[in-house]
């Protein structure tokens, strides 16, 4: 850790500090305003490390910054005299006083967090990238509920269970704290017209897909839309492609976004990357008079059940591609019998059925995977013009990307996220888009058309193939060894099976070799009042789904958490750090009001009681259902503290 990242820990330390400082606060001016004395002013538990007297009050600081209290004199149940008798002692006022100095604290916090949220709307808010706060799908998982039901990316996300959307945090959360199912509503968004079709549909959470532990849990949308920018990094220093890189000689510029890949609008990065190693081939095919673009699998010979005729044209191709080199079931084709001319007379059956299903899943992505047609000419493979069956085989072999980028893409002032997301698909033409795919796999055609251009297609690599400098390898090196031995250490087989897939699947990810691909920048604003219902609603769903029992404990992040969560972010700007302790303000007032006896809702209930009823909870009675609740509350910050260093020294899933 470095000293400016310890600097910074101390800083969080301090805020948490200065939380709990004025919720004690509010406590001691009420109850020395109402004639209560007060022994002890203590900031964190624990012995001393430092304390003084003033006006007849111990002040000190406890060796473990965390918490805080204020003793008044009467507080102490274990005392064998009547806690009432204590003329200016907490008990000895009367039920509505004890309200007060009980309600002070929390009240205290809530003030701050509108001040807080006030002070940064005041501000001018805070700039965020446009996947945070968007309602656009970036990519979802292709086995989802959603993704049965027609819901693809660039489609959005209006509300989960009612809930209207705020943001990509909502993925994870709104699942987490379902009760099993949730209810999605959003709209489907045509890509062309830019048309809306409403949407709702029920869907079952499930584990998600890229986390290791099982109770992570998803509806299917697994990553928010994100401009996909290579361009400069934000503090305008030079970002070059990476030695080696395919994207070196493709034309690609500083300022371009990638709008297209292959056939498919691009949503997020992991839509790029899923398309990048999706195995599909892109055909251009004639039908007719019409040209047509087709994703097509690129399956090896071997997965085919061939009849010996079509098996000799495909030796007799090989030889003429000259790739004799290959063995003809290491070859790769695509699932039809064709002519001479690479025109298609019928579709070729797998050996494997499951492979069969990969290849042609029942939800497809698009019509552009929808199967080849008898007749079908294929006049180009990954937009390279071909004549014959031979050329088609040979062009196979290796895949060729094509990419079509918006120039110059970074807008001229930063949007506000109510503007962001009209935005984000209206900076190009439609029909400006259709030129240029029309011409991809034909002998001539415009690069250019508007802001968008065609760059010259390139073959991506696996990332184990990149060529890195000898520092860069050792680094990477004992990186994977440090991933390895966190994955030898899972407990659960199965858990650490996936772990091992996830871990070798990355190393042979298909990349185009871009560097520290960017977001588009939003300002985030709402009024102090809109962000304070807006955190407000998050604690109580928290609440709600921790004590309906939808939403495991572990999750929750206990003081260690809360520290990191501030240091994070502080190291981000300042504004972001007014934000989390505006935030974590607003949750140390929420969660002190609930009605446990050992937290300051719990004395509310025990006064309203006695103010009700006029009777009085008898010393005894009130230790008897204090003493297990602390203990209960001790315990249970103990399992927080576990799980926050737990989550500190593993993979913390990330968008």
């Amino acid at each position: 850790m470095t000293l400016v990242s310890i600097l910074y820990v101390i800083l969080a330390i301090l805020g948490l500090s200065f939380l709990v400082f004025i919720h004690e606060l509010g406590h001691y001016f009420m109850a020395r305003r109402l004639g209560m004395r007060v022994e002890t002013f203590s900031i964190g538990f624990g012995k001393p490390i430092y304390s003084w007297v003033r006006d007849g009050v111990r002040w000190q600081i406890g060796w473990l910054p965390f918490g805080g209290y204020v003793k008044i004199a009467g507080m102490d149940t274990a005392d064998p005299k009547d806690l009432y008798e204590v003329q200016d002692g907490f008990f000895g006022k009367s039920p509505l006083d004890r309200i007060k100095v009980a309600f002070m604290g929390p009240f205290v916090n809530i003030v701050f967090a509108i001040l807080a949220f006030a002070a940064l709307w005041f501000l001018g808010g805070r700039t965020k990238n446009f996947s945070d706060y968007t309602s656009r799908i970036g990519w979802l998982d292709p086995k989802s509920e959603l993704y049965q039901k027609g819901i693809r990316p660039g489609d959005e996300i209006l509300s989960y269970n009612g809930q209207a959307f705020q943001g990509a945090k909502d993925h994870i959360s709104a699942p987490m704290t379902a009760d099993g199912e949730i209810e999605v509503k959003g709209n489907r968004i045509n890509f062309h017209t830019k048309e809306k079709t409403p949407f709702q549909y029920t869907v079952k959470t499930y584990s998600h897909p890229s986390a290791v532990d099982k109770d992570i849990l998803t509806a299917g949308i697994l990553q928010p839309a994100s401009y996909v920018l290579y361009d400069r990094l934000p503090n305008n220093k030079d970002n070059p492609l990476p030695e080696g890189s395919p994207m070196q000689d493709s034309g690609i510029e500083y300022g371009d976004r990638i709008v297209w890949v292959d056939g498919v609008p691009i949503y997020s990065s992991q839509q790029l990357t899923h398309v990048l190693n999706d195995a599909k081939a892109l055909l251009t095919i004639k039908r007719g008079e019409d040209v047509l673009l087709r994703r097509v699998p690129r399956v090896r010979v071997e997965e085919l059940r061939l009849d010996p005729e079509f098996k000799e044209e495909l030796i007799d191709w090989q030889f003429e591609a000259q790739l004799n080199n290959v063995k003809l079931p290491k070859l790769y084709t695509i699932p039809y019998n064709l002519n001479n001319e690479g025109v298609v007379e019928e579709p070729v059956k797998f050996i494997d059925k499951d492979k069969e299903e990969e290849a042609y899943p029942r939800h497809v992505f698009s019509t552009l995977e929808a199967p080849l047609e008898e007749g079908d000419k294929i006049v180009a493979i990954d937009g390279i013009p071909v004549s014959y069956s031979y050329e088609i085989l040979s062009h196979l072999q290796q895949h060729h990307v094509n990419i079509i980028v918006e120039r110059d893409a970074k807008l001229a002032a930063v949007p506000t996220w109510q503007q962001a997301d009209a935005l984000f698909d209206q900076q190009f033409r439609w029909e400006d888009l259709q030129k240029l795919i029309a011409q991809i796999g034909l002998s001539s055609g415009p690069q250019a058309a508007g802001n968008l251009h065609l760059l010259e297609s390139i073959v991506p690599k696996m990332r184990q193939d990149f060529h890195l400098s000898a520092e860069n390898q050792a680094l990477l090196a004992e990186e994977l060894r440090e991933q390895k031995r966190e994955i030898d250490n899972i407990d659960d087989p199965e858990k650490r099976a996936q772990a091992r897939a996830l871990l070798e699947n990355r190393d042979k990810q298909l990349l185009l070799g871009l560097p520290a691909i960017q977001d588009e920048r939003v300002q985030y604003n709402p009024n102090p009042l809109e962000l304070f219902n807006k955190v407000f609603e998050e604690i109580w769903h928290t609440l709600k789904a921790l004590f309906t029992g939808s939403l495991n404990p572990k999750w929750m992040s206990g003081p260690i958490g809360i520290v990191q969560v501030v240091h994070d972010h502080s190291m981000v700007s300042i504004k972001e750090a007014l934000f989390w302790l505006g935030a974590i303000s607003l949750n140390l007032g929420v969660l002190n009001l609930l009605p446990l006896p050992v937290l300051d809702g719990g004395t509310i209930c025990f006064s309203l009681y006695e103010l009700i009823t006029g009777r009085r909870l008898k010393s005894k009675t009130l230790e008897k259902l204090i003493i297990p609740f602390a203990i209960l509350l001790i315990g249970f910050f103990i399992f927080l503290t576990y799980h926050d260093l737990s989550r500190i020294f593993s993979n913390w899933p990330k968008w």
